[in-house]
Formats: structure tokens, sequence, C-alpha cells
């Protein structure tokens, strides 16, 4: 059985962040992810999509944060359980928590901290008969690696920012970009809409609107897909294509923290904003998975709610102890790996 002071539920960059602020109070941590790899969202759907509102980094690859979060938090030594789902939880008789994933590994804590983000994704899926049989051979729903679409033929379909802002980027990457809407009108970014149609004049992409693929077409691969436009010609065209992205979003569930105890709102978890705490002494919810008066969905949001979740867990863990505040330009960052880093010391010396 794994043991740690804080079993952290999700990787993302909230939750990778609560493992500096617990390290600074001396507290180890452990962390469960559905994912193979560490970073949530930030590393498994947009890695190389631009993040503004960092504080610091006027602009980030969401990649790169997790890369630095990751360094960040090195020293304090984190262990990771990747690649498996957090399935069931029990309280023991001296209050800690067991929580088992769905490959049966034990993890015990006395502190749970779920910072899943907005759940496990699924995504949304276009209604075509035979989409399963090109997935992965020619269909994806999500952009990992840009490059491979390097002067490919691709056509993205949705009308949000995603759909928008991929469809930029892959203008200077792919052979052929080809992005379908429903309707005339965009729900993403105006300058985003703006760019589109900026390329769209400059013949870096072909824009379909109002219009639908209601087809794919090919025997291995995908070759093509049928495109009908809405309108009362119902014109239809074929296009060859060797990558389709469809873009409708994804749908989050918490999944089997959602059969918990805790107390659920609209798919979040509800918390107390003095901590971060759930209805569950001892189990906490902090990012985008909680719910509360005033909630933004925001990763420096989920920065400030791990900070005090860790303050609080510290009181849980050892109540007996006083914990004094000490800015780190004070008493530096010293892991548990041996290293320190501490600002230089003035060095004073009397005037002869």
């Amino acid at each position: 059985m794994i043991k740690t002071d804080i079993l952290i539920i999700g990787a993302g960059p909230t939750g990778l962040f609560a493992v500096f602020e617990a390290g600074l109070l001396k507290l180890k941590c452990h962390l469960i992810d559905a994912l193979p790899q560490a970073g949530g969202q930030c590393s498994e759907i947009y890695p190389k999509k631009p993040i503004y509102d960092i504080p610091g980094f006027p602009e980030v690859l969401a990649g790169d944060l997790v890369d630095n979060l990751m360094e960040q938090i090195k020293s304090f030594q984190p262990g990771f359980t990747l690649g498996e789902r957090a399935e069931t939880i029990k309280k023991l008789d001296d209050g800690t928590f067991v929580v088992t994933t769905n490959k049966g590994t034990e993890h015990n804590a006395p502190i749970v901290a779920i910072a899943g983000g907005l759940g496990s994704f699924e995504p949304r899926k276009p209604l075509l008969d035979n989409l399963s049989k090109f997935e992965d051979n020619g269909v994806a729903y999500m952009i990992k690696d840009p490059e491979v679409y390097r002067d490919k033929k691709v056509i993205i379909a949705g009308g949000g920012d995603s759909a928008l802002d991929w469809s930029i980027f892959l203008a200077d990457v792919a052979s052929q970009v080809t992005l379908v809407h429903r309707r005339n009108e965009f729900r993403g970014a105006l300058d985003s809409v703006e760019k589109v149609q900026e390329l769209k004049n400059q013949g870096k992409i072909n824009l379909i609107t109002p219009a639908e693929i209601i087809a794919l077409n090919g025997d291995d691969k995908l070759e093509s897909v049928l495109i009908r436009k809405i309108s009362d010609a119902k014109e239809e065209i074929t296009l060859e294509v060797d990558s389709f992205i469809p873009l409708f979003g994804l749908s989050p569930k918490l999944g089997p923290i959602g059969d918990w105890g805790l107390d659920i709102e609209k798919n979040a978890i509800k918390v107390d904003t003095f901590d971060y705490q759930t209805n569950i002494p001892g189990i906490y919810a902090i990012g985008d998975v909680n719910t509360y008066p005033g909630k933004l969905k925001l990763i420096l949001c989920g920065f400030h709610e791990a900070t005090l979740m860790c303050q609080s867990a510290f009181q849980k863990i050892h109540p007996d102890k006083k914990y004094v505040m000490k800015y780190t330009t004070v008493g530096g960052v010293s892991g548990f790996d041996g290293t320190k880093k501490e600002a230089p010391k003035a060095v004073i010396k009397a005037i002869e």
C-alpha cells in the first residue's frame, strides 16, 4: 500500500502546484491520474496551445507550463500512479483514507485532495455511421502533436475556440486546411474569427459554411468526406482528406468520485471557501472540479485554492504544531532530496 501525507487525485496544473505548497510545509504528496502522463488537459488536449493568463508569463505553451511545474516540484519527490483511475474510497478507524484505483492499487493518506479538473472527458462525436472505423485511422478528437499533420490535407469541424485556433495554427503546417461549421456565425473569440477570415482571403484556409459532414469514405483509412451545404440547394461536396478532426467539445464526467458521498452540484464538488474542504472532513476539492459562489475556472484560481488547502491540511495532520509562514525569499526552498534554494545573504562588514 502506498502511504503519503496528501493524496492528490488529478495531476493537472492545480494538483502539481499543490505538491509545491505541501512541500514547503514538509508534507509528502502522491498523485493519481487516469492519464498516462502528468499535466491533465494541458498535456493531453492542448500541449501546444498558448496560455495568456498565468502570472509572470505573458505567454506560455500549456505543455511548457506543465514542464515548469514538474521542475518546480522535483525536489519534493512526489509519487505518481499514472494510467489508473481513482475508483473507491474508505475511511479507516484511525481517520485516514484508503483510495483504490481501477487496477487495484491502494493508497493511504490522512488527507485526500481532489484536483481532477472537470473530471474525465469524453469527446462529443458527430453522428456518422462508420465513425469508429476511422478512429486512429484518419479521425482524431484532439490534437496532441501538430507535426502529425505536416503537409497533410486536414478538415476540421466545429465553431468554437478550439476549431478556430487549430485551423489558424495548422494553416502553416498542413498542405490544406478546411474548416466546416453548421452556421455562418462562430462562437469563438472575435480576433480568431477575423484571423480565419483573413486566412480564407489569403487562400490558406478553405471555409465551408453553413455545412455539415454527412459521410466518411475509405477502405483501411480515411480517404474523403462528404459535405452537405445547409441551404435550399442541399449541395454536396466530396473532399479528399488525410485527417478529419471534429472539435465539438468534451463532455466532463466526475466518474466514480461522484459516488463517494460528496456534495455535488452540476457535476462539480461543493466546498467551503475557507479551505476548500468538502462536506467530508479530510477530503478537499481544488481547481475546476469544485464549485462555490463566485467560482472562476482558471488555473491561477486553482493555484490559490491549492495553497489554502495545504495550510488546512497541515493543521489537520499536525494539530499540535503551529506553522509560522515564511516567504520563500526569506526561508528559501528546502527539498526532500537535500537540495536548498535560497536568496544570497547580504554581507555586513564594518567600516574600519
